[in-house]
């Protein structure tokens, strides 16, 4: 072949392995024991698709201890609040009571008067009619005030038991979501990748009992060689050549510890992928490792073998 200078293009040609983007692991939101598994291994499960059910006696007797709670705070939240508009009411009728008693004897003090100074009365019949009207606007003041403070208080205690109401009422809302919890449902779209539980199993809170891939979007998992570590950086441009066509990927994750004399590599497509596009099946990726630049060329042959094309031997004209 015949040694030419060329733009040259270092890269590295390794075998990538399809992987999901994003793996989730479902856990156990309660205790339980496995009473049923739903969802087959493998299948495609949209977000809210229920994996399994659990059982827990105990928290199914505890919400029932909760439900009794909530329905005892209404009953006497309801007759706390029967007892303060009855109060209130009571309060009303009294402090209208008094005034109109007031109104009566606001007309027979002006009517005593009257008859005081035309001799119809004594001053001492004038004098307990006026005793009496004093007695009674007091009364009715201290009435008024009574009730001003009544209606203070009754919403002051009013907002107590609405709160204190609030407070059970998500308290067994809470237990409910417990028992919800019981149901453990597929956190996003995806492909089941296995079920870690068997009927009858019982289960910690905060187990790992499932997997799921998402499979809205692909990366490349590959390995290199230790040799390249230091050329590998994240963000080199990469292609797959398939069927003709060129798909383009990008390293998006470089994993510096070296095991087997190998380190983990991680790339995406930025555009196009191939059509047959599934998980486990393998490319062959080209990385690069640098800008082209200009260099003698010569096609790879058997000689890169047995030198590792460190050196080649050129014949002369003669042959000899």
């Amino acid at each position: 072949a015949e040694v030419t200078k060329a733009p040259f293009l270092e890269y590295v040609d390794v075998e990538g392995l399809v992987q999901p983007i994003k793996t989730i692991q479902v856990n156990a939101m309660e205790n339980g024991f496995v009473e049923r598994v739903v969802a087959e291994e493998g299948s495609m499960l949209q977000q809210g698709d229920t994996i399994l059910v659990l059982q827990n006696p105990e928290l199914s007797h505890s919400i029932d201890d909760e439900h009794d709670a909530w329905s005892k705070n209404l009953r006497n939240c309801r007759e706390q609040e029967i007892e303060m508009n009855q109060k209130s009411i009571s309060l009303r009728q009294q402090a209208l009571d008094a005034k109109h008693q007031m109104n009566s004897l606001k007309r027979a003090l002006k009517q005593s008067r009257e008859e005081y100074r035309m001799g119809i009365k004594s001053k001492a019949q004038l004098e307990v009619s006026e005793d009496e009207y004093n007695y009674k606007v007091k009364n009715a003041h201290l009435q008024r005030e009574s009730l001003r403070h009544d209606s203070a208080v009754t919403v002051i205690r009013k907002d107590l038991i609405r709160n204190d109401r609030e407070r059970e009422r998500k308290k067994y809302e809470r237990a409910c979501e417990r028992l919800g919890n019981l149901v453990v449902k597929a956190p996003v779209a995806g492909q089941l990748s296995f079920v870690k539980v068997t009927p009858g199993q019982q289960v910690a809170s905060g187990e790992s009992i499932a997997e799921i891939k998402v499979l809205d979007q692909y990366k490349v998992h590959t390995s290199l060689s230790e040799y390249y570590i230091d050329r590998i950086i994240t963000g080199l441009p990469a292609t797959i050549n398939y069927q003709g066509r060129k798909y383009p990927l990008r390293i998006t994750k470089v994993v510096p510890e070296v095991k087997d004399r190998t380190f983990d590599v991680d790339l995406v497509f930025t555009g196009d992928m191939p059509d047959n596009v599934r998980v486990g099946k393998s490319f062959r990726v080209q990385i690069e490792l640098g800008q082209p630049e200009e260099a003698l060329v010569i096609p790879r042959g058997n000689f890169y073998q047995s030198t590792g094309g460190q050196w080649i031997y050129k014949i002369n004209p003669s042959k000899t």
